[in-house]
């Protein structure tokens, strides 16, 4: 038997204020698409703005739905929607905010299973990282250099030979 231990830098920014300018921009997409956040059962707004390598940001927010599993969080709205306007471009980085309209969200909320594994992929298909950037309404900004960080050993398609 071997023990491994898996470990990664995760960057912790006391305050939006420490971004750089590039940061504070996307971060500002991912409030501003939080806002429009289609919530209404769990009060719950979350939303993602990814910078594009040609620069473009595309958002997305989560979208709810009563059927529960139906919805879609902001993380896969943007990714997906970036992979549909511009295909084969690689993705830079993906800023998240979270809010709640029944609390203050003081704690920077990470992208769930389901949306770490769909960025996965696509970092996986691009063959680069794709820096994270999260943070609630007020607080902490955390910020890790990739995906994989947060899910290591993840499924891709090299299991499905």
């Amino acid at each position: 038997m071997n023990k491994r231990t898996i470990t990664f830098e995760l960057l912790v920014f006391d305050s939006f204020d420490e971004l750089s300018s590039v940061d504070k921009t996307l971060m500002k997409s991912a409030i501003e698409a939080r806002e429009n956040a289609y919530a209404p059962y769990s009060n719950f707004r979350v939303g993602a703005a990814v910078l594009l390598k040609n620069g473009e940001v595309v958002v997305g927010n989560n979208q709810e739905n009563a059927s529960y599993p139906s919805g879609l969080c902001a993380e896969r709205v943007a990714v997906f929607q970036a992979g549909a306007r511009f295909p084969g471009i690689t993705i830079k980085s993906i800023a998240i905010s979270a809010a709640s309209k029944d609390y203050v969200v003081s704690d920077p909320a990470a992208p769930c299973g389901n949306c770490r594994q769909s960025i996965s992929e696509y970092e996986v298909r691009q063959g680069s990282s794709i820096a994270l950037l999260m943070m609630g309404e007020t607080g902490k900004v955390l910020k890790c250099s990739s995906v994989a960080d947060i899910l290591p050993l993840a499924f891709d398609s090299s299991y499905l030979r």
